[in-house]
């Protein structure tokens, strides 16, 4: 008999039965595969129709644009722009693209970025994001259909190498701005291989027909389990690269993602459960943090449903909510209150603080509004699943009532019908989350102009809009700010949306992972992160 052998298939059942006899996190020391939770499954990979966190993270590490962000901060650095003149009225800017290559080995062109913001405008394409690009001449008039010929559209390629772009106005937070996944250059040849360049759901987003031209490729998509990047041999900084792998893990569960990382399945989490920040803090200060986070937790209101057409109805709702209390006792993360709908800026900015906590003032609005606790009809709270959004959504479901007498149904959906209700205007009360793309109130107010794609409220203010408008056409920061902040008053006066916190980042980080700086956008450029040597 030979024991050798039986000794051999004992192991091999017994590791069979144990399961891993190393994580992969632990493994990752040699692999130099990198694991991340992402939150949940992404709608898309389309840089110009998507408009979420969890694709954005993805998004960084398929497809650059102009610039990229700096790993210790924020600041722009060259990407496929390998630099850039400034006129000195701040209007025309003029990029010179870099020797780079997409994945299928073309080169990176100036005319893949006239082609992609054309794309971007089109308004037959629907993106949520257009006004990303509206500081460019004529931008605006082409989105929304009054003229149709692009090349009146302040951007042209010189040359193959040469990008230059026509702001209308001096725009002082622009090339911060083409660090967005929305500015990014797409394959046109690939876009038109499986459909036309205004098509939705085109299928060159899937593995095996994605082109990109960022440090990774998509390699692999399973749904609803992972979606894996390599490390790209075309990209042209690929000797930075680190990474062999990242493996986006769509988590939409807190818990569960916990006990992921806790069991060394994934490196980073994309939040904590609230019930453990504190135990964690106490036990485990080398893997949590908690940073600011340019972004503001608010809930959606369509204010085409009754009762909330009524924008006393709405500051009733608004004047029922313990701020203070929902940070403290539901979120517990060190979350502020939001008295507005912008955060504090870094560029000093500060919005104004007309938001409060009273419950005697929201009866009377609601009275004053013809409403009683009994003539009130049921609202429903739309939610995409997360323990957090539960939480946070019982706790308002409570105090509404409380206050108010108002039956509130909560209804929790998946990330794309969440998303798709919203867009088709089938929700009432939604709650929402808006982190700046960059690092400017102009991110939030110009969400809330009439007619834009994020608006999704049915809310339209002529002297709103006409302030932004002011805002942009402005000579100095100050006069700017003067606008921006008397617009935000008008906003937080009707209320179609309403803010309860700003954000703070909470996650768990694994001691391997180098290079994952804390930042005010949690923005991680992939290939200045590692996985050091055990």
């Amino acid at each position: 008999m030979n024991y050798k052998i039986i000794s051999i298939c004992v192991l091999a059942f017994l590791l069979n039965s144990c399961g891993e006899t190393i994580s992969p996190v632990e493994s990752s020391y040699e692999t130099k595969i990198l694991y991340l939770g992402n939150g949940t499954e992404p709608k898309d990979l389309d840089p110009h129709t998507v408009t979420g966190v969890p694709e954005s993270k993805i998004l960084m590490a398929l497809i650059e644009g102009l610039v990229i962000r700096h790993p210790d901060g924020l600041e722009p650095l060259p990407g496929m722009a390998k630099s850039w003149d400034i006129s000195a009225d701040g209007k025309e800017y003029i990029f010179y693209i870099r020797e780079a290559l997409w994945s299928n080995g073309d080169a990176v062109t100036a005319y893949d970025f006239v082609y992609a913001w054309n794309r971007v405008l089109m308004p037959t394409l629907g993106s949520k994001y257009p006004d990303m690009l509206y500081d460019v001449v004529n931008a605006e008039e082409f989105n929304k259909g009054l003229i149709d010929d692009f090349s009146l559209v302040g951007v042209k390629a010189l040359d193959a190498k040469t990008l230059k772009v026509n702001l209308r106005n001096p725009a002082p937070y622009f090339i911060e701005l083409l660090a967005h996944y929305t500015t990014r250059p797409v394959h046109k040849a690939t876009i038109e291989k499986y459909g036309t360049m205004d098509s939705l759901g085109n299928q060159w987003t899937r593995p095996g027909n994605f082109v990109g031209n960022g440090p990774f490729t998509l390699e692999d998509w399973k749904l609803n389990q992972v979606i894996r990047v390599k490390k790209s041999p075309t990209y042209w900084d690929a000797n930075r690269v680190k990474l062999n792998e990242i493996h986006f893990l769509p988590i939409d569960n807190v818990t569960r993602e916990d006990f992921m990382f806790r069991s060394g399945r994934i490196h980073v989490t994309g939040s904590v459960p609230t019930e453990k920040i504190e135990v964690y803090r106490e036990e485990y200060p080398d893997q949590i943090t908690i940073t600011p986070y340019y972004g503001t937790y608010y809930y959606r209101i369509n204010i085409n449903k009754k009762p909330l057409d009524s924008k006393l109805v709405r500051q009733a709702l608004s004047l029922s909510i313990d701020r203070e209390k929902i940070t403290t006792k539901v979120a517990k993360g060190g979350q502020l209150p939001a008295f507005s709908f912008t955060p504090p800026d870094p560029n000093s900015y500060f919005p104004p603080t007309t938001l409060e906590y009273n419950p005697e003032k929201a009866k009377e609005l609601l009275e004053t509004a013809g409403y009683s606790p009994e003539t009130l009809p049921t609202i429903e709270l739309l939610y995409n699943t997360s323990e957090g959004h539960q939480k946070i959504a019982e706790a308002m479901q409570q105090m509404w009532k409380e206050t108010l007498g108002v039956d509130i149904i909560l209804t929790n959906t998946d990330w794309k019908v969440y998303l798709s209700k919203q867009t088709t205007g089938d929700y009432e009360i939604a709650r929402a989350g808006w982190i700046g793309d960059y690092q400017d109130p102009k991110s939030f107010l110009d969400m809330m102009v009439s007619g834009r794609g994020n608006n999704q409220t049915g809310w339209s203010n002529e002297d709103y809009d006409n302030l932004l408008i002011k805002a942009a056409n402005s000579t100095t920061q100050k006069e700017r700010f003067s606008y921006m902040y008397e617009a935000e008053k008008i906003l937080m006066d009707e209320l179609p949306i309403i803010p309860i916190y700003t954000y703070t980042r909470i996650f768990m980080k694994h001691e391997s992972v180098e290079g994952w700086n804390p930042n005010l956008l949690d923005s991680h450029a992939y290939q200045y992160i590692s996985i050091k040597d055990k």
